[in-house]
């Protein structure tokens, strides 16, 4: 049992979250602690964020081409361990955005990859996605607890330890997967192209730039909710507990994501509410409310984050074609997590030199527009031969 695919896609993404949770909200911690200002801090992040925008296509290219799906996302694992554990050389500003341009497109660039290869493999009744995935939602909480427990107790070179081993584990998991294999690779042609093009003027753009301006507007909060938190005298152990509030939502979301009325909501309609969902908790965040009301604010991730997240996962499994899966998804990984990403962490910056805690407000922006993507999806005729995911 222990060897069918739902645990090898659990044991992935186990271990992927055991990094990310780390590495998402720490990773600027750590770059505090090796001196640098916030707006080197801002670039630094933002050159992650820039090399997910950039190589996410080519992995999924490489994954909807590959004979063995897995090839791509084990090559990026073991690269994770080696640029992570390059970070430790210097604490020059220039090569530390080297650096972070590497990591966030060996880091993020997975996330398209095992996305589409773990929904196709779940396709007709093999394992339900929902869970599995929620179970990496879970190990980033753990991740969110027992690094700031360490940041507390150590201080912050913990953080590019912790990132290192976890590295490592998601190596042994990435060869742990299935292979993948395909028959035969999918036929290279214009036509192909074509099509994607086609769709990316129409519904797929939409949604696109709806996932896009939603998950964006999480830029300030990747970038620098655990410094504002830590400003305003929250401990390492308490901001691990905002963190992991929030995923615990998540994890719940994505559980009920296949049933009743979460299984029959339209992909507009999830990317509306996280929209709204976003446009909440970043104006209320910006107050620096006290802890409980933080905590309150929390839980709107399930609506920011993964019924945004879903929200295009069911659009692209519903209307896009397998020989495109992939790449639909990196896509939105490079707008959602990269270019618009980017923009928003380079931005965030120098809006928290400017206005501390009070630059969550600025994320009301993206999510306004992508709000607006998400009506105007919502107002166009349903595309035929729609499927659900669970």
């Amino acid at each position: 049992m222990i060897r069918t695919p739902a645990f090898r896609f659990a044991g992935y993404y186990g271990a992927f979250y055991l990094l990310l949770g780390c590495f998402l909200p720490y990773f600027p911690q750590w770059l505090d602690g090796q001196g640098l200002s916030p707006e080197w801090i801002g670039w630094i992040v933002a050159a992650g964020m820039a090399g997910r925008t950039l190589v996410s296509p080519i992995g999924a290219r490489w994954s909807d081409r590959a004979m063995r799906r897995r090839d791509p996302i084990l090559a990026f694992a073991i690269g994770c361990v080696v640029v992570f554990g390059l970070h430790g050389a210097s604490s020059l500003p220039w090569v530390l955005l080297v650096l972070s341009f590497l990591s966030g497109a060996l880091v993020f660039g997975q996330i398209p990859v095992i996305d589409a290869f773990a929904i196709r493999s779940a396709k007709g009744g093999a394992f339900s996605f929902g869970p599995v995935r929620a179970f990496g939602s879970a190990m980033f909480i753990v991740a969110n607890f027992v690094a700031g427990y360490l940041i507390d107790r150590l201080g912050t070179q913990s953080i590019l330890a912790w990132l290192i081993l976890a590295a490592g584990l998601l190596a042994l998991a990435a060869a742990w997967l299935p292979e993948g294999r395909r028959e035969e690779p999918h036929a290279k042609g214009k036509g192909h192209i074509r099509d994607l093009l086609i769709m990316l003027a129409g519904p797929l753009g939409l949604a696109l730039l709806a996932s896009a301006m939603v998950q964006a507007g999480h830029g300030f909060y990747y970038a620098f909710s655990a410094k504002a938190w830590s400003d305003q005298g929250l401990s390492g152990t308490a901001i691990g507990a905002l963190w992991a509030s929030g995923v615990l939502v998540e994890i719940a979301f994505l559980w009920l994501s296949g049933k009743g009325v979460l299984g029959r909501a339209s992909p507009a309609v999830l990317l509306g509410v996280g929209a709204v969902g976003s446009i909440l908790r970043w104006g209320l965040t910006a107050l620096s409310p006290p802890l409980w009301a933080l905590f309150a604010l929390q839980s709107l991730h399930a609506l920011t984050f993964a019924a945004t997240y879903v929200g295009f996962l069911r659009f692209a499994a519903d209307h896009v074609p397998d020989e495109h899966a992939a790449l639909a998804q990196a896509l939105n990984s490079a707008l959602s997590g990269g270019l618009v990403m980017a923009a928003a962490s380079a931005a965030s910056g120098y809006f928290y030199a400017q206005l501390g805690a009070g630059g969550f407000a600025i994320m009301i922006i993206p999510a306004v527009c992508g709000l607006v993507a998400a009506v105007f999806l919502y107002r166009l005729k349903p595309l035929p031969g729609s499927q659900k995911i669970d």
